[in-house]
């Protein structure tokens, strides 16, 4: 069966002498396993269009006994070139990259997710909303998508330490904010270093408290320190 479905590419890694695999979102199927072959050639493009960041519409035969899916077709859809230019924003969208594959299943869709990730980045391609709020946005989706969604009132776990998520000035109201999943209306105010650490520790500790392997991503610690960084102000 031919599947044709917008991916945006997660991580690729060098698979033998001339090949890569290409660890995908898709919208249609979720989470997706490419072998791409023959990248390496002079006259392939396919190495820089498998590459994290890149959103791409691709077709392939889909085959349910095969680990590995093969590509027939691929072109770029967008390119969010802008990314590429600011520290900042590639750190906390190839975190985001991160998580997202380290917290999705094989061939489990999440359409609605999928539509997020791509607002993200095409908002932090467009640096019109604070890159920290971005972030926060994106985990809390994340964690509502995957059946997690965050209870501001509840603040205690088994075997976690206690979590306020209402102890800052406005850390509440901003996490209200995120929750109700509109990017159209995120707080785009400075927020001051008290709220920034409290949010930033929150989200992180549920997203660990939830998904094994989180609390070894490597990239989380800088990007945790950017996070309580000073805000962005338009």
């Amino acid at each position: 069966m031919l599947i044709n479905t917008p991916v945006i590419v997660l991580k690729s890694f060098s698979y033998g002498e001339n090949s890569i695999i290409a660890r995908c979102f898709s919208r249609d199927k979720g989470k997706i396993n490419f072998i791409i072959k023959g990248v390496y050639s002079k006259k392939s493009s396919k190495f820089s269009q498998f590459q994290p960041l890149n959103y791409l519409d691709v077709i392939y035969k889909y085959n349910p006994n095969r680990d590995l899916q093969i590509v027939n077709k691929v072109n770029f859809r967008k390119a969010w070139m802008k990314i590429l230019t600011d520290i900042r924003s590639i750190m906390l969208s190839t975190t985001i990259l991160e998580i997202t594959e380290k917290t999705l299943s094989v061939e489990d869709p999440y359409p609605d997710l999928f539509d997020t990730l791509v607002n993200v980045l095409n908002a932090y391609n467009n640096s019109k909303l604070d890159p920290n709020i971005l972030f926060w946005f994106y985990e809390c989706s994340l964690l509502s998508h995957l059946g997690f969604h965050p209870d501001l009132k509840k603040n205690k776990f088994p075997g976690m330490k206690n979590l306020d998520p209402n102890s800052g000035i406005k850390s509440g109201v901003i996490l209200e904010n995120l929750l109700s999943n509109d990017i159209d209306n995120l707080p785009n105010e400075k927020t001051n270093s008290k709220d920034r650490r409290i949010i930033s520790n929150y989200l992180w500790n549920l997203l660990c408290y939830h998904f094994d392997g989180l609390i070894n991503l490597k990239s989380m610690k800088v990007t945790r320190e950017i996070l309580n960084e000073i805000s962005f102000i338009k």
